[in-house]
Formats: C-alpha cells, structure tokens, sequence
C-alpha cells in the first residue's frame, strides 16, 4: 500500500485486500474533513482511486489502489470481435437478402452486411465498455469484453452478444450500482439514434393492418418476413417520425432494434445480470423478492416467446442456481439521492424496452 498517514487522518478504520485491490476505508477525522489542506495533498499524491460517503456520523474516505494488473491477452479480443465483425455482417446481409448462408460466398462478401454489423457492434461495444471504464475507474479486475460470434443462420443476427468478466468481489452497493448501470445507459444512447435513423429510412405500408397487437413492424431475413416485437420506446420512435400502420425495417433499424432488446434483457432483475446488479444495490433485501416474481413471470411468458424459457434458465446458470445476488463487502453504504434517482431511470428504462414478444415467424 503506498503511503497515506491512516493514523493521522482517520479516527477508525480498516484495510481490506480483494483480488489485486487494496481498500483503505476510514472515518475521516473532522479537522480533516472538507478536504483539509493537508489531506488534499495527500489525496493529490494518491496512487489510485478514491471516493467519499457521507454519512450521519461524518465523512468516509474510500481509497482504493491496485498492486498489480492483470496482463489481458487483447489478441483474442481482438479476434473474437473481428471474428464477430464477419458474422453479423452475414447476418445483416442476409436481412438485406443479398446472400446464402450456407455458400462459402457469402463469407467472401461480408461488406453487404455492414450497414447493419457495425452499429449493432457499436452498441454492444458502448454497453460493455461502459461496465470496463466504469470497473477500471474503482480499480475493479475486470476484463475487456469477449465479443461472441455465432452462426447467423442459426440466430440470425451473427452473434450472442459480449460481456466482461467481474474477476473480484465488490466492495460496496456504490461501485456495485455505478458498474452495473453503465452498461445499459451507454448502450441505450448509440441504440436509440441507430434506431431513429433506421427507422427513417424503413419503408411504411400504411394500408397494411398489423398482424399482432405487439408487432408494428417486421424484417425480411434471407427474403422471409419475421415479425419484430414492440416496446414502448420502440412505438414512441415510430410516432415521432410519424410511421403509422405496418413497417418494414431496414438493417440498420433492426440493429438499433437489436439494440434496444438487449438493453432490456441485460436489466432483467436476476442474479448477477446487470439489472440483478441494479436492483441489489438499490436494495438489498428486495432484490431476492424481484428475481423471483419476474423469474415466475418468464415461465407464462415463454408460451409467448419460448426464448423467455432460455433467459429462465440461464438466470439460474449465471448465478450458480441461485436468483439472489452475492453480497457485497460493506453492504452497509447506502446510495446517494443522485444514484437512487439513476437508479429509478434504470427501472424506467426496463420498462419501456420490454417486448413480450420480440420475435414471430
């Protein structure tokens, strides 16, 4: 731990070790609160990161340094994100019916695909960036994402998306909270004018009723109609550019669609999903009652869609079986006004991206 003078600057507190982290958590001592000049300076020569809580009982300093990163092997980020350029190209080529999944062309062609790959990897690219800055800044060990490529044939749109990995216990409901949230509000800020300038050069049948109630809009995939689910930020987009009646979506609207369904899958309450990370640290004894209402609630759910059937069960895999999250070191910290407030237009957000139906054939 580089040098910081805890005695002088802390009535109590205590030094924890997580991973290749060290925390200094202490109860500053009041002539030092403000900052002092004295601690200023020293927090001026802090070799990491730190934040405040403010408390009933005075000014805790959260000090957090890294003793020693680990060495990331960016050769195969990089390989599985070009590897994932290619396959979703694929699969937006084939949503602009220029290709044949199955011919070996359709790999030597993928540029046709671009229109579609590139937005929906930049979304997945802000989302998981969003979870790594936002780590890196507490000096979370957490990796780059893992961009992962899939057949687009099989899932048609070439991917099942990126995550990182979390390779260190959270110390408190904060650093918690502010990971977990980056993602999707990063991610929904590229969706939305992907979605909007999709959205614009669609093409509207106004005298064409639609099929279902939830299904303003469809998609030609390899020259097959599939019907794309609605959400209410979805319908707000199409009322604002004045689209009524049935749309047919351009590869680039399905990728801000895509977009905005991943968004909303991302913030189911479960286990350690990020809306599971959201809920936890909004609260923590509720977070367990939310995972199983909406875990009950995909089971009905999936004779609509049977893809809910898939998220139940891997809500269950991600957590090891289990729907509660994992404690955090120092649950005790409460969130600030202005994280309850982001953390409410997180919950809002779920809202109004939730398809009942995504897809139909």
């Amino acid at each position: 731990m580089p040098n910081f003078p805890i005695a002088e600057c802390f009535a109590y507190w205590r030094v924890l070790e997580l991973g290749s982290r060290e925390i200094i958590e202490g109860l500053v001592n009041p002539e030092h609160g403000g900052p002092s000049p004295l601690l200023s300076s020293y927090l001026s020569d802090w070799d990491g990161y730190y934040y405040w809580q403010r408390a009933l009982d005075g000014d805790w300093l959260v000090l957090v340094h890294e003793r020693a990163p680990v060495r990331e092997r960016w050769w195969l980020h990089a390989a599985l994100f070009l590897a994932a350029i290619i396959t979703t190209s694929v699969g937006g080529a084939m949503f602009a019916g220029t290709v044949d999944p199955w011919r070996l062309h359709t790999f030597l062609h993928p540029q046709a695909g671009f229109p579609f790959s590139l937005p929906l990897l930049a979304i997945l690219l802000a989302h998981e960036s969003g979870h790594y800055v936002t780590a890196r800044r507490y000096r979370v060990d957490a990796s780059p994402p893992y961009f992962i490529p899939f057949p687009a044939a099989l899932d048609l749109i070439g991917t099942l998306g990126a995550f990182i990995r979390l390779r260190s216990p959270m110390f408190d409901r904060r650093t918690l909270f502010d990971i977990g949230v980056a993602g999707p509000l990063a991610g929904i800020v590229v969706a939305i004018p992907v979605l909007l300038i999709g959205l614009h050069g669609s093409t509207m049948l106004p005298g064409v009723a639609t099929p279902l109630a939830f299904a303003h809009q469809f998609a030609r995939f390899n020259g097959d109609p599939i019907l794309i689910g609605d959400s209410l930020l979805l319908a707000a987009c199409r009322a604002v550019l004045g689209l009524h009646g049935l749309v047919e979506l351009s590869p680039l609207a399905v990728a801000g669609w895509v977009g905005i369904l991943v968004t909303s899958l991302n913030l189911l309450p479960l286990a350690q999903l990020d809306g599971g990370h959201i809920a936890f640290a909004l609260h923590p004894r509720a977070q367990l009652f939310v995972a199983r209402a909406m875990w009950l609630a995909l089971i009905p759910l999936g004779f609509v869609w049977k893809g809910w059937w898939f998220w139940a069960v891997l809500g269950l895999a991600i957590g090891r079986g289990r729907l509660a999250h994992p404690p955090v070191i120092a649950p005790e910290r409460p969130l600030d006004q202005r994280r309850l407030v982001v953390g409410w237009i997180a919950v809002v957000l779920f809202i109004i991206t939730f398809m009942p139906l995504p897809l139909s054939p």
